[in-house]
């Protein structure tokens, strides 16, 4: 047998080749003082969202209640119910208040507790986002972006605030920087990272979360470097992760007989999806929202990010940041199918398109501090298109984005012309000046490039940061909050009141014999500048006079005063009862599952905070769902496991102005319990003694 005569060996399958791996340009790599830099933005981002925190008390007294609750009960901590008896949950799923429940067990139910998990998710929202642009632009890009965000006022708002957006927020940033990482590499994992992270946002804020999902879709369709089957296949399973991680709780709160849980707040038939679906989902955008209050915004349209409510909040750097889109899709038109670079202002610019769009255009209830969900968009375009047309030598463009956002800056500063009056003209005449140094750069020395540079970044972040500290030298309570200092055009859709203005009962500053329990700096009801009020939701006249006395439900003969900071019963802020009011809410507490009902979550809230004692909140936030029932309410009567029953409040569909339908329970019950006890005046608050053996005439 020759050599040629030997049999040859059969070749092995090749295995088929792993994407490359993508690595960082050189331009990416970490200069010296990099870490420096983002070390002191993240201090700088700490303070400003931590500063003097607990000036704000319980901030939004329905969440905190609820907050509470979990801290005391793990059972209410799961269901996010509103009190430690588990009557009924907030209308929210309940993740956001899982970080403040866990330290509120750990550090005591305090201002504090509460609010330093949100001012902490801040700064890892900054982090994130720094994270996300630097993975492929400079770091004076990922820096640029992170301050950005870190000033956008609403960001200054939400996350010193308790509401559930700022986790939103942040698990979205988080979301956007597993994208990256999966586009780069056609990568499973973080592709299954990004999707379980938007997941998570919606057991934050439900259906909110989802309007990302096409964009991210999209983007990794179209520019993963890996086959069209293998891009196919990975979305299929990042669906099924998204559906298992946003539906686990769902799933388990379906399995789970309504007995033996709360009844879910902001339904009308105990029921997750119909929440998610119907008040919290389809009924905000077109307002048909059952046991809502009815669409109250009129202002939807193109325009609205930009009017007089919103432009403060969250527009100062929203026309830059769609000149850099368009500048930087531009740039990259001619790079391959997977690059990074494109791939990542199609990702930011879609976020920020899709859900600027339903923000402008959403007929539901929509309140100015929704728009902290576009800030991470924006600050990132504007981190990664800045850097990009820098490099390029794009100068006159750079120059347009300066010089259209101090003008505009100079229009959002003169909306407030007795506040700081000197800033408008300054941001004008400096950027307008910077900016048409940027295109001579050029024949400039190479020293003087970066300064200029530098100095038309800090004109275009001065009116934004110069918000931010207002924002965060403020204190905020109550269910609408505002950033930065006030319009002055007045309530209503599109304006705030006057500097110091507030709702009904809000005060400025704690109020002299303020409530045992109550935290230390505790503000009641109303945020001060201003918290914008719904036209109409108390009637056509508007919101009740302070003093106005009401009965059970809003009717006529009880005597509110005494619980202060409620506003026009409570509707939209918590209740400061006083130091007699608590005294007797708790006396023999330990004999009663809830020491007192009250119609209305936020009229609830307030007396439960002071107490730390469950209050019952009869027919959820609005008063309008139909729980506890009137024969169920008179069962846990006649069992004496409900020591009183508070007048006042919002007392369902048939108090005037009421626009949204939904249950009369409340207001059936009200009734009920005026006709059947004696009500007794304790320090201007109605109370109705509802133990067994005390009925008598009302």
């Amino acid at each position: 047998m020759t050599l040629l005569d030997t049999p040859a060996r059969p070749r092995r399958p090749r295995r088929p080749r792993r994407p490359r791996r993508t690595r960082r340009p050189r331009t990416a790599r970490n200069p010296s003082w990099e870490r420096p830099a983002l070390a002191a933005l993240l201090l700088a981002t700490a303070v400003l969202y931590l500063w003097d925190l607990g000036g704000s008390g319980w901030a939004n007294s329905f969440y905190s209640a609820a907050v509470q609750a979990g801290a005391t009960s793990w059972k209410a901590f799961f269901f996010g119910s509103s009190d430690a008896a588990n009557s009924i949950t907030v209308d929210k799923t309940p993740a956001a208040l899982w970080p403040m429940a866990l330290s509120a067990r750990i550090f005591g139910v305090n201002a504090w507790s509460i609010l330093v998990p949100q001012a902490l998710m801040g700064v890892a929202a900054v982090g994130a986002l720094y994270a996300t642009v630097r993975r492929r632009f400079s770091a004076g890009s990922a820096l640029l972006a992170g301050t950005a965000l870190a000033l956008t006022p609403v960001a200054a708002l939400m996350f010193r605030f308790n509401n559930p957006d700022a986790l939103l927020v942040l698990t979205l940033t988080f979301a956007a920087y597993g994208m990256v990482r999966a586009q780069e590499n056609a990568s499973t994992r973080w592709l299954l990272f990004a999707a379980s992270c938007v997941g998570f946002g919606f057991l934050a804020k439900m259906l909110q979360a989802f309007l990302v999902v096409p964009v991210f879709a999209l983007v990794y369709l179209a520019a993963a470097p890996a086959s069209v089957r293998r891009r196919v296949r990975q979305l299929v399973l990042a669906g099924l992760a998204l559906l298992v991680s946003a539906g686990w709780w769902v799933a388990v709160v379906a399995l789970v007989p309504a007995g033996s849980r709360p009844y879910i707040g902001g339904s009308q038939h105990d029921s997750v999806l119909e929440l998610a679906l119907g008040y919290n989902g389809l009924g905000r955008l077109n307002g048909d929202e059952t046991g809502g209050l009815g669409n109250l915004d009129q202002d939807a349209g193109w325009a609205r990010l930009f009017g007089d409510g919103l432009g403060g909040h969250i527009a100062w750097l929203l026309p830059a940041a769609l000149i850099l889109l368009a500048a930087g899709l531009w740039t990259t038109r001619r790079a391959p199918r997977a690059d990074p670079a494109r791939a990542a202002f199609a990702l930011w610019g879609g976020w920020l398109l899709v859900t600027g769009v339903t923000f402008s255009l959403m007929r539901g209830i929509f309140h100015e501090y929704y728009t902290v969900a576009l800030a991470p968009a924006i600050a990132a375009l504007i981190g990664m298109g800045a850097g990009v047309l820098w490099e390029r030598r794009r100068h006159p463009v750079l120059a347009a984005a300066v010089a259209v956002t101090a003008v505009w800056s100079y229009v959002l500063l003169r909306r407030t012309p007795g506040w700081h009056p000197w800033l408008a003209p300054t941001v004008l005449i400096a950027g307008l000046l910077l900016a048409a140094c940027l295109p001579l750069r050029h024949r400039l020395p190479a020293r003087v490039g970066v300064p200029i540079a530098a100095s038309a970044c800090a004109a275009v972040l001065l009116g934004p940061a110069a918000y931010a500290l207002e924002t965060a030298a403020t204190p905020h309570t109550g269910s609408i909050v505002t950033a930065g200092p006030s319009t002055g055009r007045g309530f209503g859709p599109g304006g705030r009141g006057p500097r110091g203005a507030r709702p009904p009962g809000g005060t400025r500053g704690a109020r002299p014999g303020a409530a045992p329990g109550a935290p230390p700096g505790a503000r009641p009801g109303g945020q001060a500048g201003g918290a914008r009020q719904p036209s109409g939701a108390f009637g056509p006249g508007g919101p009740a006079r302070p003093g106005t006395r009401q009965g059970p439900g809003g009717a006529p003969g009880g005597a509110p005063n005494g619980a202060r900071g409620g506003g026009p019963g409570g509707l939209l802020n918590g209740t400061e009862p006083s130091a007699a009011v608590t005294s007797a809410l708790k006396t023999g507490a330990n004999a009663y599952t809830w020491v007192a009902a009250a119609v209305g979550s936020n009229n609830a809230s307030g007396y439960q905070l002071a107490t730390g004692r469950p209050v019952m909140a009869v027919g959820g936030f609005n008063g309008t769902d139909p729980a506890p029932t009137l024969e169920r309410f008179k069962a846990y009567v006649a069992a004496g496991r409900i020591h009183y029953f508070i007048g006042g409040g919002m007392g369902g569909p048939g108090r005037p102005g009421r626009s949204g339908g939904g249950s009369d329970e409340a207001q059936r019950i009200s009734v009920w319990v005026q006709q059947t006890f004696t009500a007794r005046t304790v320090d201007g608050t109605t109370l109705y003694d509802l133990t067994p053996g005390k009925a008598g005439k009302g």
